[in-house]
C-alpha cells in the first residue's frame, strides 16, 4: 500500500506548468511532454493539455524552443 502512495505522490510532482516567452507571447507547457515534431520553423508538441503548434521566425529559434522542451521533459 505504501508503494502505491509513493507512486501517486510522484505523479503529482511531475505534473507542472512551465512557460516559454517568444516575441512577447507566452507558450505554456504542462509537463510531461509526450510528443515533439519539427518541420523547419514549425514545432508541434503534445502535453497534458493536448497538442499545440508554434511557428518561429527561423530554424535556430525553433531549435532553441525544442531544446528547452527537451530540458523540461
Amino acid at each position: 500500500m505504501s508503494l502505491f502512495l509513493i507512486m501517486r505522490e510522484a505523479f503529482y510532482i511531475v505534473s507542472f506548468i512551465m512557460s516559454y516567452t517568444y516575441n512577447g507571447m507566452q507558450i505554456s507547457v504542462k509537463c510531461p511532454v509526450h510528443n515533439i515534431s519539427v518541420n523547419k520553423q514549425k514545432v508541434v508538441f503534445a502535453d497534458k493539455c493536448g497538442q499545440q503548434a508554434n511557428t518561429f521566425s527561423n530554424t535556430s529559434e525553433a531549435k532553441q524552443f525544442v531544446d528547452w522542451l527537451l530540458d523540461i521533459s
